[in-house]
Order: C-alpha cells, then sequence, then structure tokens
C-alpha cells in the first residue's frame, strides 16, 4: 500500500493506493494517524480513491485508526468511497461508523473548512 499525506487547511488527507491488506500496509495506516493526532492535526480524511483491494485486516486498520483519532479528540473521515470498497464498507456496517463521502471536497467541507 502507498500511503501519501497532504494538508488543506486545518484538514489533513491520506492518499491511500494499492491494497490495504495484512500483507500491504496493515499498521504503517494506525502509525501515520497516531502522529497525526499527536501534531495536533485531528481533522483526518482516508481517500480512497486509489485504493484497489481492501480485506479483513485493511478493514480492521481502519477501524483502529477511528479509535485512535477519537480518543485523541479527533475525526476520521472517509472519501471517494465507491463501487467494492462501499458495498464491502456497507455489508460490514463501517458505514454507521465512518462518515463517508463520495467525493475529497464534501469530506472537507464536512469539517466547515
Amino acid at each position: 500500500m502507498e500511503l501519501s499525506r497532504r494538508d488543506i487547511g486545518p484538514v489533513t488527507v491520506l492518499d491511500l493506493s494499492g491494497k490495504l491488506t495484512l500483507s500491504e500496509g496493515a499498521g504503517r495506516l494506525k502509525e501515520k494517524v497516531s502522529s497525526l493526532v499527536f501534531e495536533d492535526r485531528k481533522h483526518i480524511i482516508l481517500d480512497l480513491a486509489h485504493l484497489s483491494y481492501l480485506d479483513s485486516a485493511g478493514l480492521g486498520e481502519m477501524v483502529a485508526c477511528y479509535s485512535t483519532a477519537t480518543k485523541g479528540g479527533g475525526k476520521v473521515k472517509l472519501a471517494n468511497t465507491t463501487g467494492k470498497i462501499k458495498d464491502l464498507l456497507t455489508i460490514t456496517k463501517l458505514l454507521t461508523v465512518f462518515d463517508a463521502y463520495d467525493s475529497e471536497a464534501e469530506a472537507v467541507a464536512s469539517f466547515g473548512a
């Protein structure tokens, strides 16, 4: 999994690409969110536009990010939740946990930025 960071005002966007699986990147995402919360960057968006595959370990990693940010007074939201990823989030009922948006612009706007 590739992970890159962009800041849009007070909002940090983490662009995920490739596969978020047990063998490819699990652990790195939570570490990145932890460091952002430590930096007082508490408005975090996971942009899933280029994420090609997500397994149960990847879902667990996303939930861990949500928990880490929430405990630190922050919020994690999802952007570009379309296609198979959205179906997976719906089936697992994680769309009831995360605020999810079809575009990055909508997700950024939801923070009032």
